[in-house]
């Protein structure tokens, strides 16, 4: 059938108007579950209760899903990905980027912002989902997640920049694979952050601020993979691991951290520090950033050199977003596992194993499942290396919230993945603290892990 071309897309854009000025005043977030007094939102996970400002989490919301922070002067102005999205045939360079490459690197679409008659001809196969012209009409229907268009008066994309959604969100596939309705907070897994950024025609750039050639800039980033990104390289410049090895974490959860302390596998700060340093040395947003342990040459080179410490800019258009999007993040409480998931019996038994034997209570404490206070631990505690950890002002590694452990499998354990699977863990602490585990009891608390 003949594909839907762009301007029958972009003539959909009104009615998509349409549908978001009816909806302004239903509910503000799937994780909201009580409006109290018009002031007060009531947001339950486990015995937890958190009061929440229903004007600050909807304005937070906003901010998560769809707030560069200005940060199209980085990735449009010194990376040129909008004109990579584009490619050759719509004003841009290359091939440009398709709805099927986009969804091939972990990039997914909202089904909730596409307008019925752009779903049904989807599901008609009359759009060209191999055509970089289809990505350009949906980035202008804001229908795809973590990623923000700017469009002159005549349809033409003159800018693109990302968000927090970018990393922190994914879909339910509800729809198609990669195409679906939000789920904020759940870290995106597939998503293969170095190939996007490798789109990019002045690796120079980034060659230049990291002191190293361009093959080698290409090489890292297509070292990274799916779900991971090496946070600290851009204040420290370690893209190899001792052993040779690319450097990368995993992308977080950004639910279930009511209560919790520190935000990051290695302490850099609790969720309001580490929101504005992603938002400022991550996304590239011009912002005003304070962090005078970043002026340390020794430890955090790139950041010295280039006083990433001490960020001025003016306007500044992220410290104001700040309390918005602690609030938004702080009503994202953890998925609760699906039925049939676990064997209930068999996480009972874990459960009892978890307060007890296996000694994991001790740090991950019921209700919030981390150490209540000041999370860290050595990484001769935990038994495990130090290289993470000493790329960190603390020196030391943030025990893991655990709830909602389920939804962010994909992509194995601890802040690189290093253990492919749970019983992997569950060995590795009953080997290092010799608990003397039985074949049942692993098999018990995995059960229970993923209960939680």
């Amino acid at each position: 059938m003949k594909a839907l071309n762009l301007i029958k897309l972009l003539s959909l854009l009104i009615i998509l108007n349409t549908l978001i000025s009816c909806t302004k005043t239903e509910t503000i977030t799937e994780t909201i579950t009580e409006i109290v007094n018009d002031t007060i939102i009531e947001t339950r996970t486990d015995t937890l209760t958190l009061h929440l400002d229903p004007a600050l989490v909807a304005e937070g919301k906003q901010i998560f899903r769809y707030d560069t922070f200005g940060d199209e002067v980085f990735w449009s102005g010194i990376l040129h990905i909008d004109k990579a999205i584009l490619g050759e045939a719509n004003g841009g360079y290359g091939d440009g980027v398709s709805p099927a490459t986009a969804l091939g690197v972990g990039l997914k679409v909202d089904s909730e912002a596409l307008p019925a008659e752009v779903v049904a001809a989807i599901q008609a196969g009359e759009v060209d989902l191999n055509d970089p012209a289809t990505t350009i009409a949906l980035l202008q229907l804001n229908a795809v997640v973590g990623v923000k268009g700017t469009f002159d008066e005549d349809g033409n994309m003159t800018t693109v920049g990302i968000n927090c959604a970018l990393c922190h969100s994914t879909v339910d596939n509800s729809f198609a694979d990669g195409i679906g309705k939000r789920l904020d907070g759940y870290p995106n897994r597939d998503l293969n952050v170095g190939a996007i950024v490798n789109l990019t025609d002045n690796k120079k750039f980034l060659a230049d601020l990291l002191h190293v050639d361009e093959p080698t800039v290409e090489t890292v980033l297509n070292g990274w993979g799916p779900g991971k990104f090496n946070a600290g390289l851009f204040v420290d410049g370690k893209a190899l691991r001792p052993d040779g090895s690319i450097a990368a974490n995993l992308l977080p959860a950004a639910y279930g951290l009511q209560g919790v302390n520190l935000a990051t596998y290695t302490g850099w700060g609790d969720m309001v520090y580490w929101n504005a340093f992603v938002a400022n040395l991550e996304m590239h947003g011009q912002g005003n950033f304070t962090d005078a342990r970043l002026n340390d040459a020794t430890q955090f080179p790139i950041a010295a050199e280039n006083n990433f410490g001490n960020i001025v800019n003016e306007p500044d258009l992220i410290t104001s977003k700040l309390p918005g999007l602690q609030a938004y993040q702080l009503s994202l409480k953890a998925p609760t596992p699906p039925e049939g998931s676990y064997d209930a019996t068999a996480a009972a038994r874990g459960q009892d194993l978890f307060n007890g034997k296996a000694q994991c209570a001790s740090c991950h404490i019921y209700p919030i499942f981390t150490d209540a206070g000041y999370n860290l631990h050595s990484a001769e505690e935990i038994g495990i290396d130090d290289f993470e950890s000493k790329r960190s002002p603390t020196g030391l590694y943030r025990t893991t919230p655990l709830r909602g452990l389920f939804a962010r499998m994909k992509g194995g354990f601890y802040h690189d993945g290093r253990f492919a699977a749970l019983n992997d863990v569950i060995n590795h602490y009953d080997t290092h603290f010799e608990l003397e585990l039985s074949a049942q009891d692993k098999i018990d608390l995995e059960e229970y892990l993923k209960s939680i």
